[in-house]
């Protein structure tokens, strides 16, 4: 076996090393253009509506909403992560406005993303070529993860010190390699099997100039990603809201129908019974594969036009939810705190009990195995809601 010697502090890819490729590396590289405003995903009117109200700094309407952590509710302003429908009830309850109020149109004539930004991005001096390099990075990583599916973020968090949040921010060039911290590095350097900075430029820009990093470093820089996530979420709580009202404590309710109901008959109930799919197959670590099974489940009243059945397969939430058991899953529906989640990875589904960390960051939790996911750093499309379970 061959054994490397690892150096103790790692050197970074900063734009002297780019400066010293050659010369059809540095031109190819200067058609990277990153998207300046790829860390907000979620503009809104969060800022603009709490000093309409006399708020002007955040904790004080942090203090309003002890259900939000101050710290995810910064991000929340900030549009680095996209707020649930119940949380805008709840902070257009304490701002005494519409929920739909919070929310901005990104397509608008009027709305200019480079104005609404302003306040949120920190001055710095980032050299144009380290954002190219922190693009190839990012680029070489989501390539990594597709060449190898085993790959997955709980892998990567045990394996290599590479947490979902982390590894969120790499894949999607939010920092130059030169702010990460030495650990990180190191992890960096691990997972592309390299020593140094010089050693992992030149892979990653030898992966680029053969054309492989192509479609991943468009998917980086393209200001159109971004906005096609940002309308489609949009979009999503804009419907959502329509179905609900803040009572009087500013807290979420369903909106009551101004029509009364129609009567519902035997014939009525027979007609409007709906059955879903089921899949999962067990898979290792927890995962549940999607092949299709046999069985079918009747769907939920609420459950959406895409809901679908999922075999849970082992206990890996504990005793509560055994083997046997089936889950309605909704991809239509946001995960609630305190709900259950169904995640989508390249191998199948992860079901994971949904809270709040100290710092207000929504995690997703599996007993057996131990697994922690972020679920704020997962793309939203991932992520679909358990809204209920059969227990055969």
């Amino acid at each position: 076996m061959t054994t490397r010697t690892r150096s103790t502090a790692p050197s970074t890819t900063s734009g002297e090393q780019l400066a010293g490729m050659s010369g059809k590396a540095e031109r190819s590289m200067l058609g990277i253009t990153p998207d300046p405003y790829r860390a907000f995903v979620f503009p809104n009117r969060v800022r603009d509506q709490r000093q309409r109200k006399g708020l002007q700094k955040l904790m004080a309407l942090s203090e309003r909403i002890p259900e939000i952590p101050y710290i995810r509710l910064s991000k929340i302003e900030r549009g680095e992560i996209f707020a649930r429908p119940d949380e805008l009830v709840r902070i257009a309850g304490a701002l005494a406005i519409a929920p739909v109020d919070l929310l901005i149109d990104v397509d608008a004539a009027a709305f200019d993303i480079a104005a609404w930004a302003v306040p949120f991005q920190a001055v710095r001096s980032a050299k144009i070529a380290e954002e190219r390099n922190a693009v190839l990075l990012a680029a070489a990583l989501r390539l990594r993860r597709n060449q190898d599916r085993t790959l997955t973020i709980a892998v990567l968090d045990r394996d290599y010190g590479l947490p979902a949040v982390i590894l969120s921010r790499l894949g999607n060039a939010q920092k130059t390699l030169d702010r990460w911290n030495e650990a990180t590095v190191s992890a960096i350097y691990r997972l592309f099997g390299v020593d140094t900075g010089t050693m992992l430029q030149e892979k990653i820009t030898a992966q680029f100039l053969r054309g492989d990093l192509d479609g991943y470093i468009e998917a980086i820089t393209d200001p159109e990603v971004r906005l096609l996530r940002t309308r489609q979420r949009v979009a999503e709580l804009r419907a959502s809201l329509l179905d609900t009202a803040p009572d009087a404590a500013g807290k979420p309710t369903s909106r009551t129908p101004s029509s009364p109901a129609p009567a519902v008959t035997e014939n009525t109930v027979a007609a409007e019974t709906r059955m879903l799919r089921v899949i999962g197959t067990p898979l290792p670590n927890g995962l549940i594969g999607d092949a299709a099974t046999d069985a079918v489940v009747e769907a939920p009243a609420r459950a959406g036009p895409r809901a679908f059945g999922v075999r849970v397969c082992r206990a890996t939430l504990g005793p509560g939810l055994p083997a046997n058991a089936i889950v309605i899953v909704d991809p239509d529906r946001v995960p609630v705190v305190g709900g259950v989640a169904a995640i989508r990875t390249g191998e199948g589904y992860r079901l994971v009990t949904v809270t709040f960390d100290r710092n207000g960051t929504t995690m997703g939790y599996s007993v057996s195995p131990d697994v922690e996911v972020n679920i704020d750093e997962l793309d939203p499309a991932d992520v679909a809601s358990v809204i209920s379970a059969v227990f055969p």
